[in-house]
């Protein structure tokens, strides 16, 4: 298949709909092709099935307006940064050739998120090595972000997501099986009321942060460069 320029690189079907969705649509909207891999398949989720959630992110997918997305076979809720588990991932970025990966945030609740960003980083840096022995030409992105939206963090910068938001929540939402009213989880999983409330508030948190209604927020760990204080973005006072 052709080439995407942003990737979005996440444990498990839903996560990227949660952190970066508003993000993957404003791109879209300004011509850039998007992409999601999710490292895992949903097998072990407290709610839903694998089959369930295959189903589901097909549909948020569309919404979201991707150019590809696919699943790899890593264990839910056992991801592992292994070499196995790096050189599968690099053989993806090999095949689809972003300029640009977004990353779960390196801290976290859920081990799978925070592995999957060590994961993804060191599988971003093999997959340009001349040498190693998978298919395609080495390829190494130009630029690793990481979506901190639910990190305890001052973001590096926001993306303003205002014309994308309810997009964005219909994205999440085409997840049945994890957000629909039901007893199991019910103690550990929001209730479905309430997510409305709770996605649209946490984007307007970081909308605020710089002076628009609705963004989701970013780290980066490179100093960033610019040529002309005369275009820096964000009053001040």
């Amino acid at each position: 298949m052709a080439s995407i320029d942003i990737l979005a690189i996440a444990a498990h079907r839903d996560d990227v709909e949660q952190t970066c969705g508003g993000t993957l649509l404003a791109m879209h909207a300004r011509g850039w092709s998007t992409g999601i891999l999710d490292l895992t398949r949903g097998e072990s989720g407290t709610r839903g099935t694998a089959a369930e959630r295959e189903a589901e992110a097909i549909a948020a997918a569309q919404i979201l307006n991707v150019a590809h997305r696919e699943a790899l076979d890593l264990p839910d809720g056992n991801v592992e940064n292994t070499l196995a588990n790096r050189l599968k991932v690099a053989e993806v970025l090999r095949r689809l050739r972003p300029r640009v990966v977004i990353l779960p945030y390196w801290q976290g609740r859920h081990p799978d998120h925070y592995t999957s960003a060590t994961l993804g980083y060191e599988s971003c840096f093999i997959s340009g090595l001349a040498k190693l022995d998978i298919p395609g030409e080495p390829h190494r992105p130009y630029k690793i972000l990481y979506a901190s939206l639910y990190a305890d963090v001052r973001p590096s910068f926001v993306v303003d997501i205002t014309p994308h938001i309810e997009q964005r929540y219909q994205a999440l939402v085409a997840y049945r099986s994890q957000y629909a009213s039901q007893s199991t989880g019910d103690s550990i999983f929001v209730r479905e009321d309430d997510i409305r409330e709770r996605t649209f508030a946490t984007a307007r948190h970081y909308g605020l942060l710089a002076g628009v209604r609705y963004a989701e927020p970013f780290v980066q760990k490179e100093v960033g460069l610019i040529e002309d204080l005369m275009l820096l973005p964000v009053q001040s006072i």
